[in-house]
């Protein structure tokens, strides 16, 4: 697993994945250790955990609900205890929901929101005077439906909408800082995060198959394609590029 990342541009930076135990998370894991870094995959799971672990020596991880009580602190402060530092901050975990109005229910928007938005808030509040002092970056993983509607995934949407513009927001905020704030918004990307939301493989297939054909360059992007975006966001060389959402979609948000 590679995000096209052999150099060493991260060596001596320390960077904070969620999310880490699949999917966009471990490929980013693995390809911010392969450029250099330590990083500390966060997850609920430990098991998956473990095995992004065993990808690259340069990976650490603590199994921990980033919407847990107190979590978002105890994320940072492992970090910074283990290191000495935090570089990049990598706000890959989320969920989808696929409900439709007529559907809607209080338990299932108050969680999607609790995971999409106020996790990621609470850890770019923790991990900020840590930021402040490396001119580091803050990287939030949103969606190409965080700017496009979708039938039956309205919260899901909503929820992306709200960090694209968190993300302009800190960027401005934060500019004469040093810290740097961008998103990458990939469309449909082959992960597990279908299955989790409720689908069946048999109709994660399907939608895939469906948004094949949607999509201009008639490609599923890999969880590596979204995760070289990532790097190339937090790369020293960029530090210019600031308040930006870099959507990878295969020009799906062009139709």
């Amino acid at each position: 697993m590679s995000a096209d990342s052999s150099d060493q541009i991260f060596a001596g930076h320390v960077a904070v994945v969620t999310g880490a135990g699949s999917g966009i998370g471990r490929a980013t894991a693995v390809a911010f250790a392969e450029a250099g870094a330590q990083v500390l995959g966060v997850g609920r799971r430990e098991g998956p955990l473990k095995e992004t672990a065993a990808l690259h020596r340069g990976i650490d991880i603590l199994a921990i609900d980033v919407c847990g009580e107190g979590a978002p602190a105890e994320v940072i402060r492992t970090a910074i205890q283990r290191w000495g530092r935090i570089d990049h901050l990598i706000n890959n975990a989320g969920a989808t929901a696929v409900m439709r109005l007529a559907d809607t229910d209080e338990r299932t928007i108050t969680n999607l929101l609790a995971l999409n938005v106020v996790a990621p808030s609470l850890l770019a509040h923790a991990a900020l005077p840590h930021l402040r002092e490396t001119s580091g970056t803050i990287i939030n993983l949103s969606s190409t439906y965080g700017h496009r509607p979708m039938a039956g995934g309205a919260h899901y949407s909503a929820s992306k909408a709200a960090i694209e513009q968190m993300t302009r927001s800190w960027a401005l905020e934060l500019a004469e800082e040093g810290v740097r704030v961008n998103a990458v918004a990939p469309g449909p990307t082959r992960t597990d995060v279908m299955l989790r939301a409720g689908l069946t493989p048999e109709a994660a297939d399907d939608m895939y198959g469906y948004e094949r054909e949607r999509i201009p360059t008639h490609h599923i992007a890999s969880a590596d394609e979204v995760a070289h975006w990532v790097l190339r966001m937090a790369d020293p060389a960029g530090r210019h590029a600031t308040g930006q959402v870099i959507t990878v979609d295969g020009g799906l948000e062009l139709i």
